[in-house]
């Protein structure tokens, strides 16, 4: 330990000679001390055990500091710690802003590494093939000469290298480094390899960041004993920790989608093309093009209905199920057979591909046949053009325990918004996280009670279920907006809402108007951050990580309560697991979570001590329900007000003070 972390934080300590106008804040202080002591904590138990890791649960709300009140105990402990994100945004913020100043704090290099997921880097080997083969099209051979210009100077093989690469590019999907398609050893650029780069930088490095995607890829890697791409490690801290339960799911679950088996096709007739193809090949490409069509016909017996639909309901309506189901699986088993009787490394892949895609398809499809279990939920997804089936586990709590609580440790759980009406019950039991838990609430130090305010609409405002609530809404929202003058974040929980809403503005309002949907996120963020006086209307992600301070966000409506419709199979079948439990699925599951998105929205708001404005929730359910006090009680001390008169005053008063207030 080179120095105590609160010798760091302290009002005479390098970082206050560092950063002019530094104040130590006491929050800040013991959130950096509590990391600490968790990190210098003696084993707990022996690795293997569900109990294994020492946890911190920590709620910092905006404005403590929470970045560097765990980068600070984290570099200063010596171990080797991965820190997670759940966004681009702030893995950006830590790798370009945070940790760079730390390093110059403390006069040395941290030893830090962004650590992405495999399909970011350049397959080497995938990249040589492409550049043989014959039959590219004019854009491919183009992209292909600056490709390979790159390559003479890349250290990395980071596609973020190349700003001129869309996201879409039909090319970077052949030539990066898929982990199913990776020949390890076998390769014959296994020494250049970009992977193996990577895997040797993260080896020395003390402090990697990574996404929470690829942490829980990285776990789910290991227990199936297919290796890892992070190191071992003695830590990890994840920022955002609210997205962990999604995130998680995802990867112990499974999956069996139609472009999997395009994919597999493709990379089939690649392969046996670049071998010059010969009359077995011929035979292997018919096989090939057989599944592909096979595939097809079992996609095409799903409605059309584009979402996310229960698979034992649906496949109760098909008598031939059984039939159909196999014939899939048939056609992948001879694809896989015929790739498994050639030689070469990169035939095996394919062939484990192949019955990786089987296996998935009969254990997600025929459950009672295949080892499917109860504890999973089976659905569907039918998409503009494809059918994808899953298994998704219906708790993730135990699958945290085997795993990540098993593996490390320290585990530090970390977000502004953790807690239910200041409890943090619900994070913890969908968590697993169990006694003993240490955790921490830490409010914000903004001024909120002389900074903001929070309108909600008087009683007799229609609630969301009347049918003239559209209507109210969209005139309110106006008023609202004259009040503000633009300078408007007005979220909403459906796009069907934000589209009526934003055609009911179009002429009635003196300000631009930006929707989600017209241009690329970035591209109206940086419009709304210029334009004072424009008005944002979003749904979705931009509840979260929209951070702008300043009068251009001046004000934060919420169209309502944001409860998730409870269609969703997974959703069903959590919230009916609840019940069977003896448990009150609407309290005990939607409320915590329409909790947590809201103060996320309202979040938005104060990004800085300066920063002032509104949040206004039109849903009066917050007073008209036994519920909504749980939703009030989670909201910010700033005054709540009901009338429009209150809400011009609050105005009339901030432009007042504003000019005070500028530097």
């Amino acid at each position: 330990m080179e120095q105590s972390v609160q010798a760091f934080f302290s009002a005479d300590g390098p970082l206050a000679q560092r950063l002019a106008g530094y104040e130590s804040r006491a929050d800040q202080v013991r959130m950096a001390a509590a990391v600490e002591a968790l990190l210098q904590a003696q084993p707990r138990g022996t690795s293997g055990q569900a109990d294994y890791a020492h946890v911190l649960v920590v709620e910092a709300e905006t404005g403590v500091g929470k970045s560097l009140a765990y980068l600070v105990p984290a570099v200063f402990s010596g171990k080797r710690v991965v820190v997670s994100t759940a966004t681009i945004n702030l893995q950006d913020q830590l790798v370009d802003k945070e940790i760079p100043l730390l390093s110059r704090i403390i006069g040395r290099d941290v030893g830090a590494l962004c650590v992405k997921g495999r399909q970011n880097y350049l397959c080497l080997h995938r990249w040589h093939q492409f550049r043989s083969h014959p039959q590219q099209s004019l854009l491919e051979d183009q992209e292909g000469e600056r490709i390979e210009k790159w390559l003479e100077t890349t250290d990395t093989g980071d596609r973020a290298e190349l700003s001129w690469l869309t996201d879409r590019s039909p090319l970077w999907p052949r030539i990066s480094a898929l982990s199913h398609q990776c020949l390890g050893g076998e390769c014959p650029e296994f020494g250049d390899c970009f992977i193996n780069r990577l895997r040797r930088k993260a080896g020395n490095a003390r402090l990697l960041v990574v996404n929470h995607h690829l942490y829980f890829s990285d776990l789910a890697l290991r227990r199936r004993g297919y290796g890892e791409l992070l190191p071992r490690h003695e830590a990890v801290i994840f920022d955002e920790a609210h997205h962990v339960e999604q995130v998680a799911t995802t990867f112990f679950g499974s999956g069996f989608g139609q472009y999997q088996v395009y994919d597999l096709v493709g990379d089939m007739i690649r392969q046996a093309e670049q071998e010059h193809g010969t009359v077995d090949d011929e035979r292997l490409l018919a096989m090939a093009s057989g599944l592909k069509q096979r595939v097809d016909l079992f996609s095409s017996l799903f409605p059309g209905q584009r979402g996310r639909f229960p698979l034992l309901a649906f496949s109760q309506t098909r008598d031939d199920w059984h039939e159909q189901v196999h014939h899939v699986a048939d056609a992948l088993q001879r694809c896989g057979e015929a790739a498994a009787a050639r030689d070469g490394e990169s035939w095996k892949l394919l062939a484990d591909r192949a019955e990786e895609l089987r296996a998935n398809l009969l254990r997600i499809a025929l459950p009672d046949e295949h080892g499917g279990t109860t504890d999973q939920v089976y659905w569907y997804e039918r998409r503009e053009r494809s059918i994808t089936l899953s298994a998704t586990p219906i708790h993730v709590a135990e699958d945290l325990r085997q795993t990540l609580y098993a593996a490390v440790p320290s585990c530090v759980m970390t977000s502004a918004t953790l807690a239910t009406g200041d409890r943090f019950d619900y994070f913890c039991q969908r968590l697993g996280l169990s006694d003993p838990v240490a955790v921490m609430q830490l409010k914000s130090p903004f001024p909120y009670r002389d900074r903001a305010l929070v309108y909600v609409p008087e009683n007799g405002f229609p609630e969301p279920a009347e049918a003239a609530f559209e209507t109210a809404v969209a005139e309110r929202i106006r008023d609202l907006l004259s009040l503000s003058e633009g300078r408007a974040l007005v979220l909403f929980t459906s796009f069907k809402a934000m589209d009526a809403v934003a055609e009911f503005l179009q002429g009635r309002l003196d300000y631009p108007i930006l929707v989600q949907g017209t241009a690329a996120r970035s591209t109206l963020l940086t419009r709304f951050r210029r334009e004072r006086d424009s008005v944002l209307l979003a749904v979705a992600s931009f509840w979260e990580g929209v951070d702008i301070p300043g009068e251009s966000l001046s004000a934060v409506i919420i169209d309502k309560l944001p409860f998730e419709v409870p269609s969703d199979p997974v959703m069903q079948a959590r919230m009916q697991a609840i019940s069977n439990e003896g448990g009150n699925p609407f309290f005990d599951f939607q409320v915590p979570r329409a909790v947590l998105t809201l103060r996320q929205g309202v979040g938005r708001l104060m990004r800085s001590s300066r920063d002032s404005g509104l949040i206004a929730i039109m849903d009066i359910r917050l007073f008209s329900k036994r519920y909504g006090k749980i939703f009030l009680d989670s909201l910010p001390p700033a005054p709540i007000v009901r009338e429009r008169a209150a809400v011009a005053e609050f105005f009339a008063q901030m432009a007042v003070s504003q000019p005070e207030q500028e530097v």
